[in-house]
């Protein structure tokens, strides 16, 4: 056998990779970005560094949207269609990239947090609607610095199948980063806030139109090609 024969390739599903399968026309419309917080109290730190986030998209010429989590039931508790969980669903549907903050709650994202990603299956019929996204993710922490909630959200995303960008924020002691009105004071954690939101507005930009290309995956075009072969084969009942 000649060592370039694939004798277990699926001919018809095999691709191969080339630069002049990207998109040439380039979306005009502004980067959706959709931002989420794990945190319900009255002085939110995770809602305050989201609002901060929102504010920098928004100049960059992005269009932000904040999802309020307040009123989302427990997973799987009620019917999808309850208003709070189609309004997140329909977010999560028209984005483009993504911004996830929560704080560390003994050493984990809080539940309110994981529960927003929980009521987002990986596929609403024929669409996915976080696949091939782009995702940044923060932190808040209530004492000093911990990397334990961005690792986990960086599992999460990996698992909705997002892409993560490799830049992102931990802000410890939020309590002392934040004024009376809410906004974020200067300092070099508020500059990376800046790095982070501009890093994720730059794969955004390149990766929203080759998304369905990027994430075309030849175990299941494979899979596709069976079920097409079984249906068009199938004897005359």
């Amino acid at each position: 056998m000649n060592d370039n024969e694939l004798p277990n390739i699926t001919a018809d599903a095999f691709d191969i990779p080339s630069a002049d399968k990207f998109a040439v026309q380039r979306s005009s419309h502004r980067p959706r970005i959709l931002l989420l917080y794990g945190s319900l109290r009255t002085r939110s730190y995770s809602r305050l560094l989201v609002e901060e986030a929102a504010r920098l998209l928004t100049v960059m010429g992005a269009e932000a949207k904040i999802y309020d989590p307040s009123g989302l039931p427990a997973p799987d508790s009620v019917d999808p269609s309850h208003e709070k969980v189609a309004e997140l669903r329909e977010l999560m549907m028209w984005s483009e990239g993504q911004v996830w903050c929560s704080p560390e709650r003994h050493g984990s994202m809080t539940s309110i947090m994981k529960s927003q990603i929980d009521w987002v299956p990986l596929s609403l019929g024929a669409v996915r609607p976080t696949q091939g996204k782009v995702l940044a993710v923060m932190q808040v922490c209530g004492g000093s610095q911990s990397f334990n909630t961005v690792n986990q959200l960086r599992v999460l995303g990996r698992w909705m199948r997002m892409f993560t960008i490799p830049n992102q924020s931990s802000v410890p002691k939020a309590y002392l980063e934040f004024d009376e009105q809410g906004r974020m004071l200067p300092s070099p954690f508020y500059q990376r806030i800046v790095d982070v939101v501009e890093e994720l507005m730059k794969f955004t930009l390149l990766l929203r139109d080759n998304k369905d290309y990027l994430v075309d995956r030849y175990s299941e075009r494979v899979e596709s090609a069976d079920e097409l072969s079984a249906r068009v084969n199938q004897r005359q009942i």
